[in-house]
Parts: structure tokens; sequence; C-alpha cells
């Protein structure tokens, strides 16, 4: 196949990328059940408040506009805004039960610090993950910021609210006796040699998730001239428009090979367009359908942990790690901007190499 072409100028284009905190994990590195802390510590632009004074809308105006910032102006993910307008849409229901019905009803008593708090305070007697109400304290913080610089709020409360921190837990992995039962379809009669095109498809989606961790919400995005099958790379759209290209090896690009000429044009439909893996119906593939067949390989795998997609990019760090790859080149692969967000794999290679020692050194 010829080399691909460039990326036609302004196709999937994001927006800028922005700077990634040490202290609040990035989602897909959170386990799935985790609510996703995914930009919660993404700084605000610098910018000059509006008079304070203006005319403030109700709340459902609220909504919208804030909305529209994290969309317009922040550029944050579909995935992300969902989750913010979540925590904003508590915060607000918090605040109308203690009678306040738009922004500007609030005064300085209204919605200051102790509002806030009173907020989490609820949060975290609800039971609310540690994750979670980091995640929801950055949005608090983020939404006081944008009243304040709107001229709805003549202070911003947020500045005095501290920064909750997420636990870090230890994500399950694959060993890599289960990453080959599962990908070879040992047990689930899904190996490479099915000729059904869902077979096909669904192989050559676990061989590249696996191969080359990307996020399921990357491989839901690839085109198909997003893949040198010469060069065996793939190129991805990730985070904030960032681009990177990403290696795989033999076995994925026999699995692609072969949904690209046997199974994808059973599936083509005028409205297909170049996406690279299709519904049954001839649309995009969902993250949902890519969740769930994976679900569905390693839950015929014995022993194997139950996981989505975010647990093979998990099991393909900690492989590549415990295969002798160096943590910066690994940080690449997985499209990390932080390095720090990268070291939680090596956690899991130790604690994997303290339990092999433990089981088998005689003076463990």
């Amino acid at each position: 196949m010829t080399p691909r072409p460039p990326r036609p100028a302004g196709r999937r284009s994001g927006p800028p990328a922005v700077p990634e905190a040490a202290t609040v994990p990035e989602p897909d590195e959170l386990p799935e059940a985790a609510v996703v802390p995914e930009a919660a510590v993404v700084p605000e632009p610098a910018v000059v408040p509006e008079p304070a004074g203006r005319t403030a809308p109700g709340f459902d105006s609220v909504r919208e506009a804030f909305e529209r910032h994290l969309r317009l102006e922040r550029g944050l993910s579909a995935h992300t805004i969902r989750a913010y307008m979540g925590d904003v849409t508590s915060l607000l229901a918090h605040l109308a039960a203690a009678g306040h019905d738009s922004v500007e009803s609030l005064g300085a008593e209204g919605l200051g610090v102790a509002a806030l708090r009173a907020w989490l305070g609820d949060q975290h007697r609800a039971g609310r993950s540690r994750s979670t109400l980091a995640r929801r304290t950055a949005c608090a913080k983020t939404f006081t910021a944008f009243c304040h610089r709107r001229g709805w709020l003549a202070a911003d409360p947020g500045l005095l609210l501290g920064t909750a921190k997420a636990t870090r837990d230890l994500p399950p992995v694959l060993d890599q006796a289960e990453a080959v039962a599962m990908l070879d379809g040992t047990g689930t009669g899904t190996g490479p040699g099915t000729c059904d095109p869902r077979d096909l498809r669904n192989q050559a989606m676990v061989e590249l998730l696996y191969a080359t961790g990307m996020r399921v919400s990357e491989l839901c995005g690839l085109d198909v001239d997003d893949v040198d099958r010469e060069r065996n790379t793939v190129r991805v759209l990730g985070k904030g428009g960032k681009e990177r290209t990403v290696p795989f090896g033999f076995p994925a690009l026999r699995a692609l090979d072969a949904w690209c000429v046997r199974g994808r044009p059973l599936w083509l439909r005028d409205g297909s367009g170049p996406a690279l893996f299709l519904g049954v119906r001839g649309g995009r593939i969902d993250q949902g359908t890519v969740r769930r067949v994976v679900h569905a390989r390693l839950g015929r795998v014995e022993g194997a942990p139950d996981m989505g997609p975010h647990g093979l990019r998990h099991s393909a760090a900690t492989h590549l790690l415990e295969g002798g790859a160096d943590l910066r080149s690994v940080q690449e692969m997985l499209g990390h901007a932080s390095l720090a967000t990268t070291q939680i794999y090596t956690h899991v290679s130790i604690e994997r190499l303290q339990a092999a020692y433990r089981q088998a050194h005689p003076r463990a």
C-alpha cells in the first residue's frame, strides 16, 4: 500500500493542547469504575474580570453559558464536559435548595467558600470517591472563576477552596498469558481464523488496543488512512487535538488487513465515510460497543480480571515496562503530557515483581 497522505488541513482538528497537572491523574489512568477527573486541573486562562454588578442570568442560562465556555473557550473533550456539567448541575441544585435561583441572588454568603465546602461535604457523606471529589472540587473552582470573570460574582470564592487530591490506585492488569489467550481467542471461538465480519472487526480492535495502548475514544476516531501498513504505525488524535504516531506489531497488522479486506467492505454504506471501524449499520463504531467486546472477550479467559479497554491500555504499558521499555518511550506511546502520569505503571510492575519474588525466592 502506498504511504498514507498527510492529514488534510482542518480535518478532525482539535483545540490547542492544554498542560496536564501531575497531582490529578488522567481519566483513563484510573480504574474504569472511577468517575473521571479528566481535565480537572487545567489552568484557567488569565482573563481580566468584567465589571461586577452586571445582571446575572438564572441558573439554566448559567449552565448553558458555562457549557459553551468549556466547549468553545477551553476546548475540553465531550467526556470532560459531560462530567463537569453534571458537577455544576449538582452544585446549582444544592444552591437552589438553599433558596437561590440565580447567580445574582447568591451574594457573598450564598456562593462563598463555606457554601462550596458544604456542597463537597454532602458529596463526601454520600460516599463519593476521592477521585470524584477531586474532580468536583476542580469543577467548582473553574465555575466560580468563570462567573467572576463574567461579572456575576464580585469575588471568586474558589480561590479559597483547597484542591482535593485523587488517590492513585494501581489498576488491574492482565498477565501476558491472559493477554495472549484473549488475542488468540483461546476458549472464545472468536480467534483470528474467523470469517465473520463482526469477529474480524472485534479481533482487529482488541489487537490494536493492546498493541498500541490507545484510548477507546482514540480507537473509535480512527480513519482508514490513519493506518500506515508499510511502517506498521497508526496516527492517533489524542486529547486536546494532539497527534502522535504509535507503532504496532504484525499480529495487529494481519488482523487489520483481514478486517479491511474481508469484513469492512460488507458493512460499508453511503454514509460510512472514512471510519476504520464500523458498526453493523455502517456507522462509525461507538465506545460502548468496544467496551462490550473487550468485556466479553476477557470474560471467556479463565482467571482474567474483568476490565474494559482501559484495562488493555494499562496492560500494554505494564508489559512494555516489564519487557525493558524506558519510561519516556511509554509516555510518548500513551500520549501522556506528563511523565508523572506514566509512572503509575512502574508501581504496577514493581508490585508484580515483588509478588513474584515472594512466591519464588527461598529467602523471601
